[in-house]
């Protein structure tokens, strides 16, 4: 593809040693540079991609994006100054691959909790439908029913439009991906277009990046004031945030809710361990779904169907066939009749939506132990919250190691200690390796009682000083409910 193709919609501030070169490949990892290709230096969080541009033209690279010219300028290298090369990389992987976003029906979900549920229940419902349907999610990326394991929850602009690209070869209508706060921070998404978008909810989350509450807020509403008018924006108003994630938007403004008046309402009318039965305007449904939290990411999924052309009766037929999503309040009855719930929630509002569930629905005979821990390098200041929140809410707490990453898990498990009111604390049992605190979780459960294991979910790893090594919730509490059986 010619250079100034790439280049379109990008304002250039300067152009040294100007030509149409013909690009054969787009990068701003320099180790992926090759003959002829356009290296776009970006100033990460690591590490600074304007130190690697000699490193670029070396192994091949013909043209280079930066924010800073380099002192030394290679004769034969075409240089793109920009204001942002963030934005600039999301502009040109979209040209690279022709702009796949406009050539079929992409939907974005942000907010903290719910992003990857309404997403992948949607990908499923348009699926069942007869579409051939994408996804981009935290769990998995669909390309019709190709599987490709996820790297992020919003991936980088170039494997973002390459996915989109591949999704137009094979003739998919609607894509639904999960839209995260480093995505759009990042410009990520800019350059797609997007024909909706949704807002779950907004609570505690990412501070280690975002530093303040409201400048986490404020990046989620940008998503909205860069949707087109062509789009619809549903929010959901029973938070707060909803109406102001709709303040300068130009799209069609959408809103769905279970206590306030909203465009789209539902009721619950009963609350099981194996599902929901929800009243939606005035029809019934009932969904293998389970909780409060769920009614509302079903709410979203019927209201974006409702708003994307299907009939209510069609989509309330299609939700009441959908499958819970991996990792996300994953329930199942062991063969000596223990209830296990395996859920991602890794955050204090998530955490307390689970466990407020499970005390709705159960009868208080039985005995609720969490198994919980956070994860290292991220947002230490939710350690307190989220062990304050199992401790409060559950009749037993382990506190475990999750993806301790490059911290040491000890100290991690002292701070979340830290939150533990003092008449909770004969509840608490800390066990820093994961593996042995689901297993002691199981050895002392008896018939009824119910163990809930939190913070990873759909995680198949566990992440321990860089490297990932193989840990699956699901699959251990499985393991050892079966030994006990025995």
């Amino acid at each position: 593809m010619n250079l100034k193709a790439l280049l379109k919609n990008i304002t250039v501030k300067a152009f040294l040693n100007e030509e149409d070169k013909n690009i054969s490949s787009v990068c701003f990892d320099s180790r992926k540079a090759e003959p002829n290709s356009l290296f776009v230096a970006i100033a990460g969080t690591l590490s600074d991609g304007h130190a690697f541009i000699g490193k670029a033209i070396e192994q091949g690279a013909t043209a280079v994006v930066c924010e800073i010219l380099p002192e030394n300028i290679a004769p034969n290298v075409c240089y793109i100054q920009v204001e942002n090369s963030h934005s600039a990389l999301a502009l040109i992987a979209a040209n690279f691959y022709d702009n796949p976003s406009e050539k079929l029906t992409l939907v974005g979900v942000t907010g903290t909790n719910g992003k990857t549920t309404i997403a992948t229940l949607l990908y499923q419902l348009f699926n069942k439908a007869g579409y051939k349907t994408g996804l981009l999610s935290t769990v998995a990326v669909y390309v019709a029913d190709q599987r490709f394991d996820a790297t992020h929850t919003t991936p980088d602009p170039l494997q973002l439009n390459y996915y989109l690209y591949l999704m137009i070869q094979e003739g998919v209508q609607y894509c639904f991906m999960e839209v995260s706060s480093h995505g759009i921070d990042q410009h990520r998404t800019e350059g797609l277009q997007f024909a909706g978008g949704i807002f779950t909810n907004l609570t505690r989350d990412h501070l280690d990046y975002h530093k303040t509450f409201a400048a986490y807020r404020d990046v989620k509403k940008r998503f909205f004031d860069n949707l087109p008018p062509t789009a619809f924006a549903l929010v959901n108003s029973d938070d707060k945030n909803g109406i102001f994630m709709l303040q300068n938007t130009k799209a069609k403004k959408k809103t769905y809710a279970l206590k306030t008046h909203a465009d789209y309402k539902a009721h619950i009318i009963e609350s099981r361990f194996d599902g929901l039965q929800l009243r939606v305007g005035q029809h019934e449904v009932w969904t293998k779904l389970i909780g409060e939290f769920n009614a509302y990411n079903l709410l979203a999924v019927y209201a974006t169907a409702i708003l994307l052309g299907l009939s209510e009766l069609d989509a309330l037929t299609l939700i009441s066939a959908i499958e819970p999503v991996t990792g996300r309040f994953q329930y199942a009855v062991s063969p000596t009749g223990v209830i296990t719930i395996v859920d991602y929630a890794h955050t204090p509002d998530a955490l307390e939506n689970v466990l407020k569930t499970i005390n709705d629905i159960r009868t208080h005979n039985e005995i609720l132990t969490t198994v919980v821990g956070c994860g290292g390098n991220r947002d230490a200041g939710k350690r307190p919250i989220m062990a304050d929140i199992a401790t409060t809410l559950s009749d037993n707490v382990i506190l475990t190691s999750d993806n301790p990453r490059n911290e040491d898990p000890e100290t991690i498990l002292a701070e979340m200690e830290q939150g533990v009111q003092p008449q909770h604390f004969y509840k608490l049992q800390t066990i820093t390796d994961r593996r042995q605190a689901i297993q002691s979780a199981c050895k002392n459960a008896k018939k009824g009682d119910i163990i809930l294991i939190a913070g990873k979910g759909h995680e198949t790893y566990q992440e321990i000083k860089g490297v990932k090594h193989s840990f699956d919730d699901f699959n251990i509490v499985k393991e050892y409910l079966n030994l006990y059986q025995k």
